[in-house]
């Protein structure tokens, strides 16, 4: 139900009724009747919301999370679940690498039934990649990614520390923000699993040292 799945995800991102009105430029009077289910929001206010708790709009007004079309079923949460665990399967924890598909490609793979997992890209300094996941052997979700080391401060092994903090909320690169030492991680993510654009930078100190974007979404 609606109103149960909204006051599930206003808890899980640490929010009073108060601060979500502010944010949605609504009465805290208007959030109680939302969760209380006496009226739904407008579609525009749906739209804000999925925004604000980083889920599809089809999740929180459906009792399921599935993504029909045809005969061909998207299950996000599973799909979530699956991407966490082969990205810290793989490139980020230096585990699974496969032989190359491509000339000069690195290539990772990461198997749990029904899900396959790909990882492709090209160059160090400056690369560019692919992911790729397989439901039964169906291509269902893909990412584009690029990015490019701006400093001699870089180093891999801080960027491999934050992409192994993806989690189901933002199954695509690293977290919101990540810090260590002189070393920060921030990522920017606009939209949701189905679709998606995001972009990332590393700091060191004050001084930015790599950046990257990345995109993509469910494959139909």
């Amino acid at each position: 139900m609606f109103h149960l799945k909204m006051i599930e995800y206003r808890k899980k991102n640490m929010m009073t009724q108060e601060e979500l009105a502010d944010r949605l430029g609504v009465s805290r009077q208007t959030i109680t009747k939302w969760e209380k289910g006496t009226i739904l929001p407008s579609l525009e206010y749906l739209i804000d919301l999925s925004r604000l708790f980083g889920v599809t709009i089809d999740h929180l007004v459906k009792d399921d999370d599935c993504i029909c079309e045809s005969s061909h079923q998207v299950h996000t949460t599973a799909l979530a679940e699956f991407l966490v665990t082969a990205k810290r399967s793989t490139y980020a924890a230096r585990k699974n690498k496969t032989e190359g598909t491509r000339q000069g490609s690195h290539d990772y793979m990461f198997s749990r039934n029904p899900y396959t997992y790909r990882d492709s890209f090209f160059g160090a300094s400056c690369f560019s990649g692919q992911e790729l996941v397989y439901r039964d052997a169906q291509a269902c979700w893909s990412m584009n990614y690029y990015g490019t080391v701006l400093h001699e401060a870089f180093h891999g092994d801080f960027l491999k520390e934050a992409l192994m903090l993806v989690d189901t909320q933002r199954p695509y690169r690293g977290p919101a923000m990540y810090r260590k030492g002189e070393y920060t991680y921030i990522s920017e993510v606009e939209g949701d699993i189905c679709l998606f654009q995001g972009h990332e930078s590393i700091f060191y100190q004050t001084q930015k040292i790599y950046e990257g974007c990345f995109n993509g979404g469910v494959i139909r």
